[in-house]
């Protein structure tokens, strides 16, 4: 009896009892649905998050003064002219690359005085792709010139500060000689982005006035932001970024926000945990079908044997119903979760309502309020490869039980 012809009486076998095997498909179904949305759901979340945290710090990648990790101070900087730019934007997977001042400084009105950290950026060379924040105006508008005097502040430092657009701000730092320096600019716009850590403590200048205020060379910067098509990507843009650029550290977000890829770690391995759990819980539903099956067809095994079927056969047929459920199984997965997760992926659910005008923070960064599902490749092949490895798995004993029937014993069964 050749191979094919065995798979073709395993997958009779499968559908002589109908309701069972559609009992055991819906397991299966149940628990890739559950995997897939889960980890699609997991994955679009940590993604959204990260590129937030990319676009408020540093990028995917960043460029800065080896000191500055450990002492993040206004001194230690980083020269990167306008050719060096220009290549490293031509790298792989980059897509934008940005100079961006970032640190902490002191804000005062004539109501009231306030600590903050602040960005400065080019609003020449960045938009809402690179500085997501810009897409949360609340009033007014962001500065449009790296010369302007004007000055961005989060909903609730503004109301600290008694400030409205049109309010005048001194703001002091500390330059690279460590003297206290002030600069003076206007609020011209007021973001709210629901994220209490932004609102209340982050305010954004132009690069080229706080270079001046700070006695910066034009290309000099305590930041040079690559930012990534893919930010899986980071590690190795890493690495090429570091080789073009001797002497500066060559940093990923992992390295420059370690509470954020902390945190993402341990969701992500709970939710592994518990699609190891559904795979288990589906698995022991397969073991319990296919031993049933087994037992009920002793006496037909038996007379397979007694007629010259191997013991080896009779497992590998046991072994392709196994892999024919996993299969199907996968097949009726992929049609269920088709509209699904096609919803998730294109609209996704407003949780906005829920959560309240406060939006949570994660590591410093803003939950997204939309849940979207878009689930890498990688992990949904992982899935479709688990629920295929748990249900051979499951198959082992009832296929090694059937392997090992005595013709004479089984016969006698009624």
């Amino acid at each position: 009896m050749g191979p094919f012809m065995l798979a073709s009486m395993a997958w009779r076998n499968l559908w002589r009892n109908t309701r069972r095997t559609v009992i055991t498909l819906s397991s299966i179904v149940f628990a890739v649905f559950v995997a897939v949305m889960g980890t699609g759901v997991q994955d679009s979340n940590w993604e959204e998050i990260v590129n937030t945290a990319a676009r408020l710090g540093g990028g995917h990648v960043t460029v800065q003064h080896r000191e500055y990790q450990d002492k993040p101070t206004l001194s230690r900087t980083v020269r990167a002219a306008p050719e060096l730019l220009e290549t490293l934007g031509r790298q792989p997977h980059v897509t934008r690359v940005v100079r961006r001042v970032v640190g902490q400084v002191m804000l005062s009105t004539t109501s009231d005085s306030a600590g903050a950290g602040f960005v400065a950026y080019d609003p020449a060379r960045e938009d809402e792709t690179t500085l997501s924040v810009l897409k949360t105006l609340h009033q007014g508008q962001a500065f449009t010139s790296p010369d302007d005097k004007g000055m961005v502040l989060g909903v609730r430092l503004a109301q600290n500060l008694g400030a409205e657009v049109g309010t005048k701000v001194v703001y002091t730092l500390t330059d690279k000689q460590g003297e206290i320096v002030n600069g003076m600019a206007r609020v011209t716009g007021i973001v709210k982005t629901g994220s209490p850590g932004a609102d209340l403590g982050l305010c954004f200048l132009p690069l080229r006035a706080v270079q001046e205020v700070l006695g910066y060379a034009p290309d000099e910067s305590t930041q040079v932001a690559v930012f990534l098509h893919d930010q899986r990507a980071s590690p190795a843009v890493a690495e090429r970024v570091g080789a073009l650029v001797p002497g500066v550290a060559s940093l990923t977000w992992k390295e420059t926000q370690p509470d954020l890829d902390n945190l993402i770690a341990v969701k992500k391995g709970g939710m592994v945990f518990l699609e190891v759990l559904f795979m288990l819980l589906c698995a022991a539903g397969i073991f319990n079908t296919l031993f049933v099956s087994v037992m009920e067809r002793l006496r037909e095994f038996g007379i397979l044997v007694a007629i010259g079927m191997s013991s080896a056969r009779l497992f590998l047929m046991i072994m392709l119903e196994s892999l024919w459920l996993a299969l199907v199984g996968l097949v009726v997965s992929v049609l269920a979760l088709a509209y699904p997760y096609h919803f998730m992926n294109t609209v996704g659910v407003d949780i906005s309502q829920r959560v309240g005008a406060q939006q949570a923070d994660v590591a410093g960064v803003g939950m997204p309020m939309v849940l979207k599902a878009a689930i890498y490749p990688e992990n949904a092949a992982a899935i479709a490869v688990a629920a295929i490895l748990a249900t051979l798995t499951a198959g082992l004993y009832p296929a090694w039980r059937a392997g090992r029937v005595e013709p004479v014993e089984s016969i006698k069964l009624v």
